[in-house]
């Protein structure tokens, strides 16, 4: 007598449990999607806003005098982290009283919120000489320069030649503003002859 009222409960019961599968399914087949378009929005979020060829600009002092020239070959500026990667970089100090110096390297990326420029590949610091000081020239395969504090550092092999002496170690924590300039571990020193050091 109690059967077909047992089988129409157990027939109840399959229908309720198939629609929790179906609903959690769904939920979760819901958060899949959302969490791909989440994705897809920030990697379109990220996508250059504007890009510019040949570019060059000028950063002025707060007295209004040149500090520092940056250019390069091209420029992509990406909003989400607000960095731009740089090809062909090239920046030259013209701080007024300061000997010119040129920074160049095969590619860079100016971080703009920390005023900071990250500097790779055959990265070449040239600086002529002058009244005041010896020709400067450093060479490394990566740098990191604060162009408004006027410092530079490196972690890589690093190759200085100062007038006619060399100097080449791993690391290095450099101030223009104030002519420090420091290794991490000091490699080699190449002094010239006396006599071409008298010369200098």
């Amino acid at each position: 007598m109690h059967r077909p009222r047992t089988a129409h409960r157990w027939r109840l019961l399959a229908t309720i449990v198939a629609g929790v599968f179906l609903a959690c399914g769904s939920f979760w087949l819901l958060q899949v999607m959302q969490r791909d378009d989440d994705q897809t929005a920030v990697a379109s979020k990220n996508e250059p806003d504007y890009i510019v060829e040949k570019f060059s600009f000028v950063r002025m002092t707060p007295e209004g005098q040149p500090r520092y020239l940056f250019y390069g070959a091209k420029l992509t500026h990406r909003p989400v982290n607000d960095v731009s990667d740089v090809e062909r970089p090239m920046m030259r100090n013209m701080t007024p009283g300061q000997a010119p110096m040129t920074i160049q390297a095969n590619s860079g990326r100016i971080r703009h919120a920390e005023n900071q420029v990250d500097l790779l590949g055959r990265v070449e610091i040239d600086r002529p000489q002058s009244a005041a000081a010896k020709s400067l020239r450093i060479k490394t395969e990566a740098l990191t320069v604060f162009p408004d504090e006027e410092r530079m550092t490196s972690d890589k092999r690093v190759q200085m030649t100062l007038g006619a002496t060399t100097i080449t170690g791993t690391g290095m924590q450099a101030n223009n503003a104030t002519r420090q300039l420091d290794f991490a571990s000091r490699g080699q020193i190449i002094y010239p002859p006396k006599a071409a050091r008298q010369r200098q």
